[in-house]
């Protein structure tokens, strides 16, 4: 691929007067590029199944497989806009094989019957949960990929159909292999046209002993109580999943915390600073609150447990006689808040708060607003399910993770650092 790169960049087609002309768009340089190097990628392709195979030859030396032009050119829709692509067809001439039996080329980067990148599909849940009706997403989409693309109201209500069939065997696949270290819990809320109530969806997203992260479960509820989180729980023990995470991020929501020290009461508690802090600075006027904010960034920025304790309690002295609702919501919650020093200092930034979450949802979160669409909750979860899916692939990988088997392995750490025996 890196072969690929370097030749589309040093492309005669991409000088600086080809970029200059009047006529060339950003949006149409763009998809030439793309249409250029899926080419090259193909082609690339092509010539290492046909080297694999060049040695087959007759009884008289001719070879058996040779070229044989291109199968009709498709368009296919990406990211980039509609790309042509014509694939290389072969011809295998050894007659002692059927039809079946003999050799074909099939394109791995672009499939055949393939007619839509799947980057284009995850478009659809997004618009769908922003409010859009289905016979408007061939207007938004031509105006998002710069060109006419059609998508029927058909095509989407049979994409819909795959995509529940998809989040149902998921919600099914065994867990009894993997093995958690983090989770991070959180509820979504989302306004479902059909309902009259807003609809929660509980999600859950785990840290592998490799670093990786993925989502391990999502599931509607009718709130963040206690029930629909162990009913969630219960379900993930069911699958094989015997053992819980070593800790657990979430926010102050009781039902979450309940459930995972009924169900896994082994694993340790960390409740995250974000949303603690924006609990806090609702209490409290606004003249005050950069103050406010400074102390408590100092709480959990602090290098180690005594030093966060000593800016804790400076925090109370300060706050408790004039503002004491606040000085309550935090101190209820301070050993559960300062959990993330007995866990390796590399992992920090990753395990004060439930941003994994809080990202993934910021442009959706409590925006799903009631129009002439019919959006039902199996179609909210379904929705979703496939927005955390796209987003996933671009979730990076935890820093430090080789430190996650010595974790796993029983070691303690003492401020960040692994405690010598």
């Amino acid at each position: 691929m890196k072969d690929f790169i370097r030749n589309f960049i040093e492309s005669p087609h991409l000088s600086v007067g080809t970029v200059g002309t009047v006529e060339s768009s950003l949006g149409e340089i763009v998809r030439e590029g793309a249409e250029k190097l899926v080419k090259m990628a193909v082609m690339a392709e092509f010539e290492n199944f046909f080297s694999q195979y060049s040695h087959l030859k007759d009884e008289s030396g001719k070879q058996l497989l040779v070229r044989n032009g291109y199968h009709q050119e498709r368009n296919v829709m990406t990211a980039a806009g509609n790309i042509r692509v014509k694939i290389p067809r072969v011809d295998d001439r050894d007659g002692s094989k059927s039809k079946e039996e003999r050799l074909h080329f099939h394109s791995k980067v672009i499939p055949p019957y393939l007619r839509r990148a799947r980057e284009v599909d995850d478009f659809v849940p997004y618009l769908y949960l922003k409010g859009i009706s289905s016979g408007d997403f061939s207007d938004v989409l031509s105006q998002l990929l710069g060109e006419k693309v059609s998508l029927s109201a058909q095509t989407v209500s049979r994409l819909k159909k795959q995509w529940e069939e998809e989040y149902s065997d998921w919600s099914q696949r065994d867990l009894s292999t993997q093995r958690y270290v983090y989770w991070w819990a959180d509820g979504v809320y989302f306004n479902i046209r059909m309902e009259s109530n807003r609809s929660c969806m509980l999600v859950i997203v785990g840290a592998l002993s490799d670093g990786t992260k993925e989502l391990v479960a999502v599931k509607e509820g009718p709130r963040e109580s206690e029930l629909s989180w162990q009913n969630l729980l219960l379900d993930l023990k069911r699958r094989g999943l015997n053992h819980g995470p070593l800790l657990g991020i979430g926010d102050g929501a009781l039902g979450f915390w309940n459930a995972l020290s009924k169900e896994y009461p082994q694993s340790r508690h960390q409740r995250c600073w974000v949303h603690k802090t924006a609990n806090l600075l609702d209490k409290l006027p606004k003249s005050v609150q950069p103050e406010a904010k400074g102390m408590i960034h100092e709480i959990y920025m602090s290098p180690g447990k005594n030093t966060a304790l000593k800016a804790f309690d400076d925090f109370v002295r300060l706050f408790e006689k004039k503002y004491p609702k606040v000085t309550d919501c935090l101190v209820k919650d301070k050993e559960q808040m300062l959990t993330f020093y007995d866990f390796p200092a590399e992992h920090w930034r990753h395990i004060r708060s439930t941003n994994v979450i809080e990202s993934t949802f910021a442009t959706v979160r409590l925006r799903t607003y009631r129009t002439k669409g019919c959006l039902s909750k199996t179609t909210a979860l379904t929705m979703v399910f496939k927005l955390i899916q796209a987003a996933e692939k671009r979730w990076q990988r935890i820093q430090g993770y080789k430190l996650l088997p010595v974790i796993l392995s029983g070691e303690e750490f003492i401020d960040g650092e692994l405690k010598v025996a």
